[in-house]
């Protein structure tokens, strides 16, 4: 996993804040934001990358967030995922405000229960297919659990490429390997920054499938950050950011439907 750039952040109390049940009595969302700001710089230089973002996402749901080049979609997900530290505002991770969290509670948040698919696949090249996908677990200390191993080596097609090192798998297959990583310890929230920015047509389109089974067949969260209006087409909800802002949501999104709110966006 690359290394966290951080904001100052306070130390965590002795036990993590709770969110209240919503009033409506329905599932909390997995991961949510409230009045989330992010600046980089001060004075005159200071640019704010997130201005006061509020948005929640669902257990069990494949969100994409999309938006302008400079709209503050990495930052979102950076922030949301404990990679980048608000400057101000909270985010919750089911019932954990992680915002309060001090580096050695956030990285274990991270391990145990985020996981993380990006641009580039990030396998370490002198071990297989099946050592890349168990190495989270065994640097955790964790037996793996195998009946989710199986299952998910049967819904990413990897069951005949375990043996393989990197260098043997097609580009397609190494980010079936790392989503397959990011899936096996079960957890409450995956992020994706990009996942088919590498690959072409043919293997992003098998990647974005497996991420949306993942979530039909193991109701895993997968939130996605995507330029491309054909990947957003995957996700049960498209989020739309606007200079560092909420800009808009589309529910069962389509490519052209995603293409024509960019357009406006950008008009």
């Amino acid at each position: 996993m690359p290394p966290a750039s951080r904001g100052t952040r306070p130390s965590a109390g002795t036990a993590a804040e709770t969110a209240p049940a919503p009033e409506d009595g329905s599932a909390p969302p997995a991961v949510a934001a409230h009045a989330l700001t992010k600046t980089y710089g001060t004075g005159d230089s200071a640019v704010c990358a997130l201005d006061e973002v509020s948005v929640a996402f669902a257990r069990g749901a494949f969100t994409a967030i999309m938006g302008p080049s400079g709209s503050g979609k990495s930052t979102l997900m950076h922030c949301l995922s404990g990679l980048d530290a608000p400057t101000s505002g909270t985010v919750r991770l089911g019932g954990t405000d992680i915002s309060r969290l001090d580096d050695r509670r956030l990285t274990l948040l991270r391990r145990d229960r985020v996981g993380f698919v990006f641009q580039a696949f990030n396998l370490l090249p002198m071990l297989t297919a099946e050592q890349n996908i168990l190495l989270p677990a065994r640097i955790a200390g964790r037996a793996p659990d195998r009946a989710r191993f199986d299952r998910i080596v049967e819904v990413t097609g990897l069951a005949d490429r375990l043996d393989h090192l990197p260098a043997k798998l097609s580009g397609g297959q190494q980010q079936r390997v790392a989503v397959a990583r990011a899936l096996l310890h079960a957890p409450e929230v995956v992020y994706a920054d990009e996942p088919t920015g590498n690959l072409d047509s043919r293997s992003g389109a098998e990647i974005l499938g497996f991420l949306a089974d993942s979530v039909r067949e193991l109701g895993q969260t997968v939130v996605m950050v995507t330029h491309d209006p054909v990947a957003a087409s995957y996700a049960d909800r498209v989020v739309f950011l606007r200079d560092g802002r909420l800009a808009d949501e589309l529910a069962a999104p389509t490519a052209e439907a995603v293409s024509a709110h960019l357009l406006k966006l950008e008009g």
